[in-house]
């Protein structure tokens, strides 16, 4: 859940708040008491190796390209002019 801090804290301790950003933590910012604005984290990129990515998809569907494609034409059209 995220704490609610006011603009003057914001300002004044935003060392403090970076630093439990990097931890995690999320802010609702207020000014005069009113909600303004959200303060989050950013999402870490997490590396996936090759193996752990084949070894997900091994399982996967196969794929009839003809059947795929006639789904695709019956429902897309080919055509140039604009639908109405």
């Amino acid at each position: 859940m995220a704490q609610t801090i006011s603009q003057r804290e914001l300002r004044n301790d935003s060392g403090k708040i970076m630093r439990r950003l990097d931890q995690g933590e999320s802010f609702v910012i207020t000014r005069n008491g009113q909600p303004v604005g959200e303060l989050t984290p950013l999402r870490r990129h997490r590396f996936v190796s090759c193996d752990a990515v084949a070894a997900m998809f091994s399982c996967a569907l196969g794929i009839d390209f003809d059947r795929f494609r006639a789904d695709l034409d019956a429902h897309a059209s080919q055509e140039i002019e604009p639908r109405e």
